[in-house]
């Protein structure tokens, strides 16, 4: 008998909950607890950390779970880590639900870089207004350029004072690319940082800087152990032996 662990938090994880919940396979839908209002799901959820790779593995253990996935943010290399450790010291299948990343097209001005400290270097030194789309976990570096003006967008607003003052949008994608071009007309927006998430929901503000023809600056995903990962929630309903009505 089947007993999934979705590490989830994304589009993605939402979309494979629905059809893990149609296919009735016994699943928890694990939430990491940094969104305060998380979108309900048709599976069993809980909320928060396990505690690292032992409470992880210690879960897994007294749930009785046999296949994790992993279907967080491509930016959530925490988790991802404690995943593949959990996974190996208790000899539990895991398998990724990873998005492709996103790729340049003609037209696109992308400035790539390796992480944040790389983004904020890349930044001009000239006063400039920027969208500034990294999540609000990442954002206190760049109140070393306190001369830019910053805007940001986040699911919640913020709980605590940012470390530097910003024109807060509080929204939850996905975006389309005609809400993006006008919000970034609208701000004078003329440069943008950007984290290389990949997928359609977040993709609406890259297709606009480029009609706009505005520099990105993109950071690249963070390294991961080797796992088997796939891009479709087909494929994962593949991999845990059921056909799907889905085509992605």
């Amino acid at each position: 008998m089947i007993r999934a662990l979705i590490l989830g938090g994304t589009a993605d994880a939402s979309l494979l909950a629905a059809e893990i919940a149609r296919a009735r396979i016994d699943a928890v839908y694990s939430y990491g607890g940094r969104t305060r209002a998380p979108a309900d799901q048709p599976l069993p959820t809980r909320i928060g950390g396990f505690g690292g790779v032992s409470g992880l593995a210690g879960y897994i253990r007294s749930e009785g779970i046999t296949h994790v996935i992993d279907a967080t943010h491509p930016f959530a290399a925490e988790m991802s880590r404690h995943a593949v450790e959990a996974c190996a010291k208790t000899g539990t299948p895991l398998i990724a639900l990873e998005r492709a990343t996103w790729t340049k097209a003609p037209g696109d001005n992308w400035i790539e870089v390796a992480d944040v400290t790389a983004a904020l270097a890349a930044l001009p030194e000239t006063p400039a207004k920027i969208f500034l789309a990294i999540g609000r976990q990442h954002i206190a570096p760049f109140a070393t350029k306190p001369q830019h003006a910053y805007t940001l967008r986040f699911v919640d607003p913020p709980e605590a004072p940012l470390p530097f003052a910003a024109d807060v949008i509080v929204s939850r994608g996905p975006f389309t690319l005609d809400g993006e071009l006008e919000m970034m007309r609208t701000r004078g927006i003329a440069w943008i940082v950007a984290r290389n998430s990949g997928g359609d929901g977040a993709r609406a503000k890259i297709d606009a800087a480029r009609k706009l023809g505005l520099p990105v600056i993109m950071i690249a995903r963070p390294e991961l152990p080797d796992r088997q990962r796939v891009e479709s929630v087909a494929e994962i309903m593949q991999w845990l032996g059921h056909r799907t009505c889905l085509g992605a």
